[in-house]
């Protein structure tokens, strides 16, 4: 009954969307009309609501609905929400203020002496608008007005000429800051919990181990991570829409010829080409600039963007008036002045402690001030002038409440898909497929792409990827990061703005295409362009660096960056080392230049430290060669042993399948009541057989060597896990111990200056040795005792002698205080201070720089770890070896 009911929902659903019926109440609607009827045909046929629902009941379903109110509205995590509103906001006001249209006509203009010169200057036009305005129907819109009559002057080919501004149009759901790319990261969000709840899981029944290592843990993402990762894919699409058009044109020129201006390539010119470009390319700069530099979130810079679409429209708004561009200059002015007053010196409203500080507080709130009146200023302009900015604020709010309704449909449509069983449905299809990942990746794609040309790409996006996308997160065998699936999902998401009969683009670009322009043409022209979204799907599925690289670079080179111990790094870091050593004898001559090193200036157990140290370094160097000589082992074996390994374990997902049926039918027959039809005994007792005997036959297909396959192949990956486990312990060791000795020796001046508050204490300590004390005098003695423990303990090295006057603060208190003790312990942390003093002051010139150079040779090897961060050039390499997906299912 259950998959009745979730052919229901999907009938009615479809049946809702294909009748015209508004998407955000189909959505939701069909989750309500089906799940009522579902629980009313259980109540009156089984006496009981929840019976034909397969997880939960409508109790649970309505408590889903609330919390995924509560997530959408309430929820601090996912305020990401937020840059929604910011982002159509910009997009709607910057082509209500005509910049689009100024930079169209410019950039055609600049272009079109080139073969095919108009086309390509609508591809470049669309990429600079979906990075700043992202609003496909808008941009399709105004290229089409301003553009397609242009061209079909000129004589161009017409599907050439429709389809470059369809598909250019579309180029705003790739290319960041888009609505789609933050709603796939919301969605994303979640869906890598439920993975990686799914690998764990499986981890555990396929090793037997409770936890599983964090290195295998599913990657996740954020909007401003799928910004980054997108932008170099949308380069991608823009290079392929560019070099199509150049090649047709040069294939065919007279369908997309050169158009030579009239005018002259002036002054004036130059001065239109500056003020139609440059002003997008600094808000591109400052909206995805912010995000890269780890500046502004995805909120902030949702909020940058929209006020520099304000003060752009500010003077656009009043071409060729007076004081037109007074605003913009205030506006740039003061934040010229801000960025020079935060270079100056850095500004912490809690903390200023210089009167430079104070004065360049007042200097950057009165920047502030300066932008928030360009600000207000521009705001008032758009505000009277065609009534502009009541428009935008309508346009924003319809869109963005849009967006909102669909998910929150989506949410209940999504809990009723899982109620009724739809979601193990689709899991256990997926993983049924031979081939593996990818052939579910491929399925999900080809999906996807379908589904394009029925629905928009919030309805797939909120629908189709949290059922979809722990799916395919959760497999080892591919170990995909979370960005990379949402920047492919979204590239398959773009074309459903071109796929006909309900390609959205098509629509825009008919309603303001001459008639002339015939509809089959345009459908056409847009063939070619879909091919080419395919095409850059392809290149970036094979080439996953194109999307990982540049969220990995920003993320390790970041204030906030991962530490070199993180586990989930290890492995590329000892690349790196690798790399480093094997083509160098840097470290290793290091290493044997401080063995060499005269210790007899440190203490015994400092001097046995060190020696082991230096010792440990060269066992790290050794265990890494092996581990390196392992790793290659385990390679050479693995071809052989994959296929054996996936076999088997399909096998055995089998077999937990067949003996969950087996569970299933004995707990039935237990619980049997004696007035229950022996037909439902019978059913239940063919059930139990039929499952044990499908175990029974599916483990006599597992080899009968596979026990010992196994273990051959786990000693090899075991001793390959020893081996790196063995060379971070020994590295390690290796440096931390030096590290720690060079910043006691190096504190010598700090230590030395300890002896006068020693003294003194000792002193004060002795006097009411020898005189006697009031409880007052006791008292305040011990407050500076407990001050002097602290001067002590700040102080590298110094734990003996912090350990002395620890122990004459210890005797001064308490109900019967011992001032003879305190004394004698006063005496020994100031004999261990001349002792500490006399090596110290030796082991600068005779130890100290031997160990800095030590230090210095192997602190980008063997010393990665013990940093607190990674230097930036290992940082670029780590990038590089975590941008490629590795295969990891043999360790599962």
């Amino acid at each position: 009954m259950e998959l009745l009911f979730l052919a229901i929902l999907v009938l009615t659903m479809a049946f809702a969307l294909g009748s015209g019926y508004p998407v955000a109440f189909a959505l939701p609607g069909s989750a309500i009309i089906t799940f009522a009827l579902a629980a009313g045909t259980g109540y009156v046929l089984e006496g009981n609501a929840d019976a034909y629902f397969l997880h939960g009941g409508p109790i649970s379903w309505l408590n889903a609905g609330v919390t995924n109110l509560r997530g959408v509205y309430w929820e601090v995590e996912r305020d990401t929400l937020i840059a929604i509103p910011l982002f159509i906001f910009m997009g709607i006001m910057l082509q209500r203020s005509k910049i689009a249209e100024d930079l169209l006509v410019t950039m055609a203009r600049l272009f079109g002496p080139i073969p095919g010169g108009l086309g390509i200057s609508v591809v470049f036009v669309g990429a600079l608008l979906a990075a700043t305005t992202g609003i496909v129907g808008a941009t399709v819109v105004a290229m089409g007005l301003i553009s397609l009559p242009a061209m079909l002057r000129n004589n161009y080919s017409q599907p050439l000429a429709t389809g470059a501004i369809a598909a250019s149009g579309t180029l705003g759901q790739i290319i960041p800051p888009s609505i789609v790319l933050i709603i796939l990261a919301d969605q994303l969000a979640s869906a890598v919990d439920q993975a990686g709840t799914m690998r764990k899981e499986l981890h555990k029944i396929a090793t037997g181990e409770l936890s599983m290592p964090s290195e295998y843990a599913v990657v996740s993402t954020s909007a401003g991570e799928m910004f980054l990762g997108a932008l170099v894919p949308g380069l991608v699409l823009v290079g392929l829409y560019m070099a199509y058009i150049l090649i047709f044109a040069i294939l065919r020129p007279k369908s997309a010829p050169a158009v030579h201006s009239e005018g002259s390539w002036d002054v004036a010119f130059w001065g239109r080409v500056f003020v139609a470009l440059v002003p997008p390319l600094a808000l591109i700069f400052l909206v995805l600039g912010s995000i890269i530099a780890g500046v502004a979130t995805v909120n902030q810079a949702g909020a940058i963007g929209a006020a520099g679409a304000v003060v752009m429209a500010g003077y656009r708004l009043r071409e060729g008036e007076e004081r037109q561009y007074w605003p913009a200059v205030l506006f740039l002015g003061s934040l010229a002045a801000l960025a020079l007053v935060l270079a100056w010196t850095p500004v912490n409203i809690k903390a200023l402690n210089t009167d430079e500080e104070r004065l360049a507080l007042k200097l950057a709130l009165a920047c502030t001030g300066g932008m928030l009146v360009a600000l207000l200023w521009s705001g008032k302009r758009v505000l009277k002038i065609d009534n502009t900015m009541n428009e935008v604020m309508i346009e924003t709010a319809k869109t963005s409440s849009l967006v909102f309704i669909i998910l929150l449909g989506a949410a209940m449509l999504t809990s009723a898909f899982r109620a009724f069983g739809g979601e193990e449905l689709v899991k256990n299809f997926l993983e049924g497929l031979p081939g593996g990942f990818w052939a579910q990746f491929v399925i999900v794609m080809v999906v996807i792409f379908v589904l394009g040309f029925f629905l928009d790409f919030i309805e797939i996006a909120v629908v189709v990827v949290p059922i979809v996308a722990p799916i395919l997160l959760s497999d080892p065998s591919a170990n995909i990061t979370a960005v990379w699936l949402g920047v492919m999902i979204g590239l398959n998401i773009q074309t459903s703005f071109l796929t006909p009969p309900f390609g959205f683009a098509l629509f825009y670009l008919r309603g303001v295409a001459p008639a002339a322009v015939k509809t089959v043409s345009i459908y056409k022209g847009v063939v070619a362009f879909i091919s080419l979204q395919i095409l850059a799907l392809v290149i970036v599925g094979m080439n996953p660096a194109l999307v990982n690289y540049l969220p990995n670079r920003v993320n390790l080179l970041a204030e906030t960056a991962p530490p070199p111990r993180n586990p989930s790094l290890q492995t590329c870091i000892e690349e790196y080392v690798w790399e480093e050593v094997s083509t160098s004898d840097r470290v290793r001559g290091a290493i044997a230049t401080a063995q060499g090193i005269d210790l007899s200036a440190l203490p015994q157990s400092m001097a046995r430290d060190l020696a082991g140290a230096f010792e440990e370094a060269g066992k790290a160097l050794d265990a890494l060669a092996e581990a390196q000589e392992a790793a290659k082992d385990v390679y050479a074996a693995a071809p052989a042993y994959r296929p054996v390994h996936r076999a088997v374990r399909a096998l055995e997902k089998q077999i937990r399948m067949a003996q969950e049926r087996a569970d299933e039918a004995k707990t039935g027959l237990q619980r049997m009541l004696d007035t229950d039809p022996e037909s439902l005994r019978a059913e239940y007792e063919a059930q139990l057989a039929e499952a044990e005997a499908e175990i029974a036959e599916l483990t006599a297909q597992i080899p009968a060597d596979w026990e010992q396959t196994y273990k051959a192949f786990a000693e090899l990956d075991n001793r390959e896990t020893n081996l790196r486990r063995s060379y971070r312990r020994s590295a390690d060791q290796g440096y931390e111990p030096v590290q720690e000795t060079l910043a006691v020796i190096e504190a010598t001046e700090a230590f030395a200056g300890l002896e006068d508050a020693l003294r003194d204490m000792r002193a004060k300590i002795a006097a009411i040795v020898e005189n006697g004390y009031e409880k007052a005098e006791l008292d305040a003695l011990v407050e500076e005792v407990t001050e002097l423990r602290g001067t002590v303990g700040d102080v590298e090295g110094a734990r003996d002698v912090r350990s002395g006057v620890n122990g004459a603060r210890s005797a001064l208190r308490g109900r019967n205080p011992d001032p003879e003790k305190a004394l004698a312990e006063m005496d020994e942390a100031l004999a261990e201070w001349e002792a500490g003093v006399a090596w110290r002051e030796a082991a600068r010139t005779s130890v100290a720089p031997g160990l800095r150079a030590y230090l210095d040779a192997a602190g980008d090897t063997i010393g990665l770890r013990s940093k607190a961060r990674m230097p930036d050039h290992v940082a670029l390499s780590v990038a590089a070896c975590r941008a490629d997906h590795e295969d990891i299912s043999l360790h599962f």
